[in-house]
């Protein structure tokens, strides 16, 4: 199978299993874990933060941070397509007690004027507004990647209101490549960044919150409260270590497949992407003009040995990892284009198109 379902699915390195079945470990509830005691202070490093908090999950690492910056009954500004709205099960109502306050944003990039508009003052009637959060890169949006220029306005002028801001970088190592900027620089202004070791870094477990000392001192706490508190996990960190070293030089590679491949389904009709806007490994794409759900397109790649799924009853998303080649994406590409030829109508002008670009001008890895 070729799993284009997520770049969580991939495998441990043999360089990552060597090294976990090497990890010096010890109980890290004591902090007496070497290993995750090293990854904690090269996160806090990289990202030039005071300190870092290791976590099984990322969603675990998002409920932390909205849970440092709020208190119950307060608003929490994000994008309507959020991953901390949508896919965390509202950990922020449930956990730390929020209103979500949602704003539909272009390509879910947040911007200033857009937030500004939708502050919530303290008064006797309303919750206030007190925590910022950006999605970078952004999931739903195909992998979009802020403008840095946007980050800096956001944070100087939430600030200046006492508000806090708190970056889910899920992928943010993907957004750094694509922007060539690095990670300490993009994450300068906010009070929070969380990023996953789990998807583009393609560790096997794990996720870190970085911001100051006092923060993770208290959600190290919270930590504990959601069943996070882990013994011998330096065997974990051992995989962590070499993917936050190792793995973001791999990542241009992984765009450079997610672009090859939208664009050979954007030559598929009635398929609908714009290749030119992907910039980093999530491609999403509009198969509503087959008139089949995502769920049946979902079946019939399977069937053909490709692994992708739907976001919605007419989008589907492919996400290239570490474990994706490009020989992969290239028959990924083809079960699209065989699947689509069994499903779509026929082309009312079929017989004018021409041929698309050759499968050997598309970038090498």
């Amino acid at each position: 199978m070729i799993d284009l379902r997520s770049d969580t699915v991939t495998k441990p390195s043999a360089k990552m299993r060597a090294a976990m079945a090497q990890a010096e470990v010890g109980d890290d509830v004591y902090r007496e874990d070497p290993t995750i005691n090293r990854l904690e202070a090269r996160a806090a490093e990289v990202f030039g933060k005071e300190s870092a908090l290791f976590v099984p999950t990322g969603t675990m690492g998002n409920t932390i941070a909205i849970k440092l910056h709020t208190r119950h009954g307060e608003e929490v500004i994000c994008d309507a397509r959020s991953h901390v709205l949508d896919w965390e099960l509202s950990m922020m109502a449930w956990f730390a007690g929020c209103l979500a306050r949602p704003i539909a944003a272009a390509d879910g990039i947040l911007t200033w004027p857009l937030i500004a508009a939708t502050l919530r003052p303290r008064g006797p009637d309303n919750a206030p507004t007190t925590l910022i959060t950006l999605e970078n890169t952004h999931n739903m949006a195909g992998g979009m990647v802020y403008p840095q220029e946007t980050i800096d306005e956001i944070c100087a002028e939430g600030h200046a209101r006492g508000l806090k801001v708190h970056m889910d970088g899920a992928r943010i190592f993907n957004a750094a490549v694509a922007s060539s900027t690095n990670v300490a620089r993009i994450t300068r202004d906010v009070d929070s960044v969380m990023f996953c070791l789990s998807k583009g870094l393609g560790a096997p477990v794990g996720s870190l919150l970085v911001g100051t000392h006092e923060a993770m001192e208290q959600g190290r706490l919270y930590r504990k409260r959601l069943g996070g508190g882990m013994r011998q996990a330096g065997v974990l960190a051992a995989a962590g270590l070499i993917a936050l070293e190792e793995s973001p030089a791999e990542l241009a590679t992984d765009h450079a497949n997610a672009r090859y491949l939208a664009e050979r389904l954007s030559a598929i009709w009635p398929i609908q992407i714009d290749a030119g806007r992907v910039r980093t490994n999530i491609v999403i794409f509009d198969i509503s003009g087959l008139g089949v759900t995502t769920a049946e397109f979902s079946r019939s790649l399977k069937e053909k040995g490709v692994l992708a799924n739907g976001i919605d009853a007419t989008h589907m998303r492919m996400v290239t990892h570490r474990d994706v080649l490009r020989e992969d994406c290239e028959r990924a590409a083809d079960v699209v284009e065989a699947v689509n030829t069994s499903t779509a109508p026929r082309h009312p002008t079929a017989h004018l198109r021409s041929a698309p670009a050759s499968h050997a001008t598309a970038a090498k890895n």
